[in-house]
């Protein structure tokens, strides 16, 4: 019996936590979304054609703050290190466009290429990746 009490007051207590954590989880998407914004992707995929072996090819993908709050990158990523994408520093105001500059080194990647730039930013719904195309061939000799 007393193994019974015990066991119905602990678990009232794991529902009670679980209650309080899903009631934090909730304020904290709640804000997300408070400031959030919307994002219309000018540019997506960008095909440089072919480039000879140890070319590299600089690209500024566009976008455009679509919603009523500054847009915010807090990061971009690149699928390998030979692309290094550049965000940009400050808020991107609504209405306004922005660019992330990707520039791709092709030394030692001959063959199809398809290079992928994730974003993290606080649009809703999320940046698709961007993504670069494109072919590498060999340096004629």
């Amino acid at each position: 019996m007393i193994l019974l009490f015990s066991y119905t007051l602990l678990s009232c207590d794991i529902r009670k936590n679980k209650t309080n954590a899903d009631a934090k989880a909730t304020d904290s998407t709640a804000q997300q979304f408070k400031d959030s914004t919307t994002v219309q992707i000018i540019d997506s995929v960008y095909n440089f054609g072919k480039l000879t072996d140890g070319e590299k090819v600089e690209y500024s993908f566009r976008f455009k703050n679509t919603g009523e709050n500054p847009l915010i990158i807090s990061s971009a990523s690149a699928s390998c290190g030979c692309t290094v994408p550049e965000k940009p520093e400050e808020p991107i105001k609504p209405g306004e466009t922005g660019f992330i500059k990707v520039v791709f080194n092709s030394q030692g990647r001959i063959g199809d290429t398809h290079k992928e730039v994730n974003v993290i930013s606080n649009a809703y719904p999320a940046f698709p990746p961007l993504a670069l195309r494109g072919e590498v061939v060999a340096a004629k000799k």
